[in-house]
């Protein structure tokens, strides 16, 4: 009995001294960033010599105790699905089918995590495999519903363990538990450039944007954030509180989804030597409820900057969902989009290759926080993507943007940029428009059509006019669009004047 179990430590000890293993991410069906460095990493418990083999590179590995790492050079994109091994003495790891293309980070908030079998596409649902898109979900396996956690997620939240994830081909049987947005975002930006692309999905409803912030950047900008009454610090609004509280009802010390830079942490940081050609980020509706746009704005722009440090990619594109419509007359928790939408169009032009992308045509018809109308969301990202990022002139992407608007002949004139064709979509008239003398006091105003121009008047203001808005509302049916018919980009203007010649 003794030898026996001697002969059975010995051959256990063979076999972990024998192991190699792969960093999690690294998976069958993935898709590699085409024109960039690609880092590899694991761990094995020998020091012999690794190698990493893919296509024509083969590379060696630098091995350090018990984590090795190597680099494959830049790679074109090959729609081909290759083998990917990882060798070490007699030991051997395959990846099987991973291709080279553009690869996405999707993350935010609930409306990113709204799976694609939520939407009643049945078509997309049940679309067959498409060659060249493959995607990663990451499963949050603690979510932020109703409840106190049990023992197994306190446990979780305690050991960094929240998230759960697999790539996957872009197809049925696959698919129905895809972000919806990056579902219908990777198709299209595969259908638009022709090359493989890869969504990576990482989100978690109701988070806040302290939450997905780089620890780094939390240390120097909003150390009241990371302390032991993280719970009371002035960016958690009162609904996120008062839902963490819930959860943590068996153990309020225990960390919490929602505490500062814990997503950052658990689901961002493990991607961060893996090259992405940008980030689509759909949130907001959380920190919308804070009435301090000064906060939101601050927040943001740490946020994606931060993120551009962690990656080492200081001018990576950042393409995010500008917050829908929603009828909300019940609570008054969504009274401050209209402000929230302004913040991010301020951060997208404050911020080189960062995009705000205009959804105030869709969301909901009622309280209803999570529309179903996904689609338009993620190609509209994409179409953006495809524009802004590569370049793409005949892909239209955006709708009319104001540029300037002028007091001129008594008149308001407001121009616009991606205008062609400007026109109302139901035949109705323009709505939606208000003109201010002080900018609180703002009027109903009639809209004209003129080319590329639109001409606005408001009877009920009898001073001369100074400030134009458009689409300050948190629920409307706007219906100025171009010949592509993509919705007008709410805005706020100071008017300037416009001598006669």
């Amino acid at each position: 009995m003794k030898r026996f179990l001697l002969l059975l430590a010995a051959g256990m000890f063979s076999l972990a001294h024998a192991e190699l293993s792969l960093d999690p991410i690294f998976q069958s069906h993935m898709v590699l960033q085409q024109g960039k460095p690609i880092p590899m990493s694991g761990t094995c418990t020998s020091s012999a010599p690794v190698t990493v083999k893919f296509g024509d590179a083969e590379v060696n590995a630098t091995v350090k105790g018990e984590k090795w790492e190597a680099v494959l050079p830049p790679m074109k994109a090959n729609a081909e699905g290759r083998t990917l091994t990882v060798t070490q003495e007699n030991e051997s790891i395959a990846l099987d089918d991973v291709l080279v293309g553009e690869v996405w980070l999707a993350s935010g908030q609930s409306n990113m995590l709204f799976r694609l079998d939520q939407t009643g596409d049945t078509n997309a649902i049940k679309h067959p495999a498409i060659p060249g898109f493959y995607f990663y979900h990451a499963e949050p396996m603690v979510h932020t519903g109703q409840g106190a956690y049990n023992d197994e997620l306190l446990a979780r939240t305690k050991e960094n363990r929240m998230y759960e994830g697999k790539w996957h081909v872009g197809g049925e049987g696959d698919c129905p538990h895809m972000s919806a947005v990056g579902w219908y975002f990777g198709r299209k930006l595969h259908e638009l450039l022709d090359v493989p692309v890869g969504v990576i999905h990482v989100s978690l409803g109701g988070s806040g944007m302290i939450a997905w912030m780089p620890t780094s950047v939390a240390k120097k900008k909003y150390k009241e954030s990371l302390g032991s009454r993280w719970l009371d610090c002035k960016y958690m609004t009162e609904w996120v509180r008062t839902r963490a509280k819930e959860n943590l009802a068996r153990d309020l010390t225990a960390p919490h989804p929602y505490k500062p830079t814990c997503l950052f942490e658990n689901g961002i940081r493990p991607w961060l030597n893996f090259p992405i050609a940008g980030v689509i980020w759909y949130q907001g509706e959380s920190d919308a409820e804070l009435q301090d746009q000064e906060q939101n704005e601050d927040l943001l722009q740490s946020l994606i900057t931060g993120w551009r440090t962690e990656f080492k990619q200081p001018d990576m594109p950042f393409i995010m969902v500008q917050l829908p419509r929603i009828k909300d007359d019940k609570n008054g928790l969504r009274a401050y989009w209209p402000e929230f939408r302004e913040v991010q169009d301020r951060v997208s032009k404050f911020l080189p290759r960062v995009y705000s992308v205009t959804t105030v045509d869709l969301g909901t018809t009622s309280i209803e926080v999570h529309p179903r109308r996904k689609l338009e969301v993620g190609e509209r990202l994409a179409s953006t993507a495809a524009a802004c990022v590569y370049g793409k002139d005949d892909v239209p992407y955006s709708g009319p943007v104001a540029k300037r608007a002028m007091l001129t002949h008594g008149n308001v004139v407001v121009e616009f940029e991606h205008a062609k064709g400007l026109k109302s979509a139901d035949g109705k008239p323009v709505a939606h428009f208000e003109l201010s003398s002080d900018g609180k006091t703002f009027y109903p105003a009639n809209a004209e059509i003129q080319g590329e121009k639109l001409v606005l008047t408001a009877k009920e203001l009898h001073q001369s006019p100074k400030i134009v808005r458009y689409a300050w509302s948190t629920f409307l049916t706007p219906n100025l669009v171009n010949e592509a018919n993509l919705p007008t980009a709410p805005f706020t203007l100071r008017l300037t004047s416009k001598k006669k010649k």
